[in-house]
């Protein structure tokens, strides 16, 4: 019996591990199967046109550009950015965020790298006492104090090695997306109040959002909605995800609203646990959505799935498709147009 019990317990270790790893694994499958069956597919193009886009690839031009040396927070290239972005709200007629001056939240953080407290030469800490959060209203004519807010963050990782990232895709996409989006709000304002917002230091662990957050310049419960925005222009299968409906079942039907009629594919996913979803990652806390979510607000992303290009200095304007990028950014602002008409 000794014998027989020493045995047992060697070989469940063992049996354990495969059990975890099997269960992993058939979770990972399980949700890429259900992902893939509840996709929108897409359709022939009925739905109505209102992006312009020559005027959203010339923004993203301009916020991906060599001169702006990757958007790097508390950089002259940072800086660029955010002259343009202020130009941009200004031209459409936004007003800014009261109480921020001049359309600007000013901030500032200490990032900690784990790899800096671990590898010798690597810097353990850094401090960026010169970050600004972006932001613009428009008011709404029925419901102004109930607000729908749309966010992307404009900074990236600057130069690295003497090699400038220009996050054409992360995240000049889901700015310039996000513009376009304040431009057609400007010009036919809605029932709810619609917040725009640029946030700084999200490469550095959500700095802009979670500084939002704990310093809102509106109590959080007057948001409706918040959509952010952050790698939306890029898919080799013209796919984008839309997370946040597990939390908020009923975002799935306002996403399928929104994406009728329109030429590309919608998954709904990236939002559960690995318990559940195994290997497909959670990107609840990926982006600037994490804090908001924290904090209560009903969030929803829209983002594409890793490319080879993501985080590269390959990330450059001439691999974005321009069918495909018009297309989401047509589903944001039908989005928002659907959200409007929630009480």
């Amino acid at each position: 019996m000794i014998v027989r019990g020493r045995l047992a317990r060697r070989l469940a270790g063992p049996a354990l591990f495969a059990l975890v790893v099997g269960s992993y694994y058939a979770a990972t499958a399980l949700e890429e199967r259900r992902m893939a069956a509840t996709s929108l597919q897409p359709a022939a193009a009925a739905a109505p046109h209102r992006v312009d886009p020559v005027r959203l690839f010339t923004d993203l031009t301009a916020l991906a550009a060599p001169s702006l040396d990757g958007r790097r927070t508390g950089s002259a290239g940072s800086h660029l950015a955010q002259d343009f972005i202020v130009g941009r709200f200004r031209e459409a007629k936004l007003k800014p965020i009261e109480p921020w001056p001049e359309y600007a939240q000013k901030f500032s953080f200490t990032h900690r790298s784990i790899i800096g407290t671990v590898v010798p030469g690597r810097q353990a800490t850094t401090d960026y006492p010169d970050a600004h959060n972006l932001g613009a209203v428009v008011r709404g004519t029925a419901l102004p104090d109930v607000y729908l807010l749309v966010s992307a963050h404009y900074d990236h990782l600057g130069i690295r090695d003497g090699k400038i990232y220009p996050g054409a895709d992360d995240n000049a996409s889901g700015v310039a997306a996000m513009l376009e989006t304040a431009r057609y709000v400007a010009a036919h304002p809605l029932r709810h109040s619609v917040m725009f917002v640029a946030f700084d230091g999200e490469e550095e662990g959500l700095q802009g959002s979670k500084y939002f957050v704990a310093h809102p310049p509106i109590d959080l419960k007057q948001i409706r909605l918040a959509i952010n925005l952050d790698m939306v222009s890029r898919s080799d299968t013209s796919s984008i995800v839309a997370s946040g409906t597990a939390f908020d079942p009923s975002l799935k039907d306002l996403v399928t609203k929104a994406a009728a009629g329109r030429s590309l594919t919608v998954a709904f996913g990236h939002d559960r646990p690995i318990y559940v979803a195994g290997g497909v990652e959670d990107w609840t806390q990926q982006s600037d959505q994490g804090p908001l979510h924290d904090a209560g607000v009903t969030t929803l992303y829209y983002g594409v799935e890793d490319h080879p290009d993501y985080h590269q200095p390959t990330d450059t304007v001439d691999k974005i498709p321009r069918a495909f990028y018009t297309e989401v950014v047509e589903l944001v602002i039908q989005t928002v147009l659907e959200a409007d008409s929630l009480p």
